[in-house]
């Protein structure tokens, strides 16, 4: 039978009933005995196997002695003719007139239904157990403190009770971040909506007045609600609107009370708890740094540095063999070739050279490429260190390192760059990762590879990006051995000590950063006249000002004066296709060293001020406060992961009040504030994604790694013909091109550009706001 989950308000005549049908029983490995009349599909990189015409799984291992059976989906589905009738409902009450007897029927059922897992029950076919939302709309609303229950005529559903008191049932149309708030936090706010699928939007009236209440129920801060958003007016430059309904504010920005709340909304109803307390966002970073941890490649993972256990993956002591590629990074699918597609050209120039100490780095995703474009998760780590490095000096992250005298987090960052330090050429040149022939075999984890792995060929590009990276590593060594206390915090004292400082060598990342730079200007100086994409001079103009800010070489400096956009007063830091030099600007605003040209300086600074602003003007036309570029589709990230790497260098540059309180607003839509309820964040609040795109975890049956955080949302009308969007709408109600896109978040697995996620984006993005709003002063 059909399970009720939630019975809560979402207006005072609108019960909500939320019903779940079904759940997924995943494959497992098991033995695989071959008989004579099975037949392999060997098509394409996958092993299917049929046995008398039916699927009964998929090969796993080079050995292929382990089959990954088939998943499947049990418990009863849901009448759906009998749960939008009327009459299948009576609501009791003895104590209330209006529903005494044998129980009063709604005047109307609407309903919103979605998939929440899939089942892979053949190579590409998959199944669902299903999540409902009804709502029935009363003829009369509650009386306040009385006991109802609700009988489902037909015996379809188990009886339910509820007492309403708007205090404490809890509604999901209030919505407040699970990540809790500093006590100086410049911005808290809660939202209401609620659209209900068939029944449309919930139209508030604006002045309702909210409490919020504290642990004891007594309430110590009331206001009213404000319309933040009407459902007709757009929210970007798109002129859309995503999410459906009207979007109200509650703001109880001047709570600075330590304590545990919930926001409370007459006649409506209740939020999740959260907190105020001064290490809200210290305890959200640990979580979202911690995430990059769970991806690493080459080590195992499991007791004591966490409770997720995986063997050791990807090193060659068990084995691994990866081969030299002739195809550099920028020249593949996976790099700056757009004609190619993920692995044509790496697989063209696959050789039988063995490629040494290629191990480390983190998994791109829910798979387990290494490439490049991660070393941003490096960059932003490293700048929070240097920013403030007496607080992360003592933000332990209990990673294996952990204790060693470094800061956690640039352990971390050390962690990810040795991984192409290591591939690093006698000539100087720098890999742009390790990849597999092709995404991964279904039913394999990370440690059990079967496909061919190779390693990219050095290129300018990933040299380029290297070298900006180390040099910025080389320099947080230098500083962390001139500031006290941050590199003795947490290691050793006495001669332990010293041997410890001495093994953390700077000059190894100096050296290791020039010789990338050096060996990519030889070969670019080789290349003569041919056109290199926008992105490797911006890697380059990135790695010269680094390598200035560490050296003081005017050799550098000329580098990027002749490479950046900032000697137009009037340049951006980004247009499409053209530059990308935010982080350019941004180094350069801050050096200090002899000879820096004080009108581009300028202009970086101005830059930088220009596109905070128009993120603050962004965000002035969305309902829920997120943060993105006007012009950037609502998906991949955005807004779930806030957009926001300029307004916090804004609020650095300026120390205006108006950049801190855009930055929590911003972080409120991902932490839990959104029409879901859901923090995108693994391992965050009450609620939060179950079935990301994690293969590993789904191969173990273990629950997700804390600190994963997925794309989230992806514009409906943008994933028309999208696989996973077909395979969703095959059981939503209404019809998928009806949901907002705020609500189309589908917590399903088998949908990459939804629950998937990559280190360097949103991860990366989210660990640098909420270590920012955690160490700013």
């Amino acid at each position: 039978m059909p399970e009720v989950v939630h019975v809560g308000m979402v207006a005072p005549d609108i019960i909500e009933v939320v019903v779940q049908a079904g759940r997924a029983e995943y494959g497992r490995q098991v033995p695989y005995e071959p008989q004579l009349d099975d037949k392999v599909d060997r098509k394409t990189h996958q092993r299917w196997v049929h046995r008398d015409g039916k699927f009964i799984g998929a090969l796993v291992g080079k050995e292929e002695k382990l089959i990954y059976t088939p998943d499947r989906v049990v418990g009863d589905k849901l009448d759906l003719a009998w749960a939008d009738a009327p009459t299948s409902y009576g609501i009791r009450c003895p104590d209330d007139p209006n529903y005494a007897g044998d129980g009063t029927a709604p005047t109307a059922v609407r309903r919103k239904s979605k998939p929440s897992d899939f089942a892979r029950v053949g190579p590409w076919q998959m199944e669902a157990p299903i999540e409902h939302h009804i709502f029935l709309r009363l003829p009369k609303p509650l009386v306040v403190g009385r006991e109802y229950l609700i009988c489902f005529r037909g015996g379809h559903l188990l009886a339910t009770g509820f007492t309403w008191e708007p205090a404490k049932l809890r509604s999901e149309a209030v919505h407040v971040s699970h990540l809790g708030f500093r006590p100086d936090d410049p911005a808290k706010v809660a939202f209401l909506s609620c659209w209900m699928g068939g029944g449309g939007a919930v139209t508030y009236q604006e002045g309702l007045r909210f409490d919020v209440l504290d642990a004891n129920d007594k309430s110590v801060f009331q206001g009213k609600v404000a319309l933040s958003r009407a459902a007709a007016d757009p929210e970007d430059a798109y002129k859309r609107n995503y999410t459906g309904a009207p979007v109200y504010e509650m703001d109880f920005s001047p709570l600075r009370t330590p304590g545990t709340y919930r926001v409370a909304v007459d006649g409506v109803g209740c939020s999740y708890p959260f907190t105020i307390a001064d290490d809200a966002w210290r305890k959200a970073f640990a979580v979202s740094a911690r995430g990059f941890y769970h991806q690493r490649s080459g080590i195992p993972l499991g007791p004591p540095n966490t409770a997720f256990k995986r063997p050791r993956a990807f090193h060659p002591h068990d084995g691994l063999k990866v081969f030299h590629s002739t195809c550099g990074l920028m020249d593949s699918g996976n790099g700056l070739n757009r004609k190619d597609n993920n692995f044509g050209n790496l697989n063209k120039g696959r050789t039988d050279q063995l490629v040494a100490n290629a191990w480390g780095g983190y998994m791109d995703a829910g798979d387990w490429d290494r490439r490049i474009q991660h070393l941003v998760v490096s960059r932003l780590l490293l700048e929070l260190a240097e920013l403030f490095p007496g607080y992360f000096a003592a933000l332990p992250l209990n990673i294996p390192e952990s204790g060693n005298g470094l800061p956690d987090i640039v352990n971390e960052a050390l962690f990810n760059l040795d991984c192409y330090r290591r591939m690093q050429t006698p000539e100087g040149g720098i890999r742009g990762g390790i990849e597999s022939e092709e995404h991964p075999r279904h039913g394999e984890g990370s440690w059990q590879e079967s496909l061919t792995v190779m390693a990219y060929a050095p290129c300018i590009w990933s040299s380029y990006v290297y070298a900006g990276v180390a040099a910025r590593a080389a320099l947080a060594l230098e500083t962390a051995k001139k500031t006290p206390g941050v590199f003795s915090r947490n290691g050793p004292a006495g001669a332990s000590q010293k041997r410890l400082l001495e093994s953390f060598s700077p000059q190894v990342y100096r050296e290791s950063a020039l010789r990338a730079m050096a060996w990519a200007e030889k070969e670019l100086k080789a290349a003569g006249d041919k056109q290199s994409p926008p992105e490797v001079r911006d890697a380059r103009n990135l790695a010269a000002i680094e390598l200035f800010r560490l050296t003081g070489d005017p050799a550098w400096h000329d580098i990027f004066l002749a490479t950046t956009a900032f000697k137009d007063p009037k340049a951006e830091l980004f247009v499409w296709q053209k530059h990308e030099q935010r982080d350019a600007a941004w180094v350069y605003a801050r050096t200090d060293r002899p000879g820096v040209d004080a009108q581009v300086k300028a202009n970086c600074r101005a830059a930088i001020l220009r596109e905070a602003d128009e993120r603050l003007a962004s965000q002035a036309k969305s309902g829920f406060r997120w943060m993105k570029h006007f012009w950037r589709p609502f998906g991949w990230g955005a807004p779930a992961t806030p957009e926001a790497e300029s307004v916090v260098r804004a609020h650095i540059l300026t120390g205006e009040a108006k950049y801190l309180r855009a930055l929590v607003l911003a972080a409120q839509f991902g932490g839990g504030a959104n029409p879901l309820n859901l923090c995108y964040t693994t391992g965050l609040g009450p609620r939060w994604p179950q079935h990301p795109l994690h293969i590993d975890s789904r191969v173990t049956h273990q629950p997700p790694p804390p600190g994963l955080t997925v794309f989230g949302p992806q514009e409906v009308e943008r994933a028309k013909g999208d696989w996973g969007q077909k395979n969703v709408a095959r059981f939503c109600h209404p019809p998928v091109a009806q949901w907002p896109t705020a609500e189309a978040y589908w917590d399903v697995f088998w949908y990459p550009s939804v629950c998937e996620f990559t280190v360097q984006q949103p991860m990366a993005a989210n660990a640098y706001l909420w270590g920012y709003l955690a160490a700013r002063k």
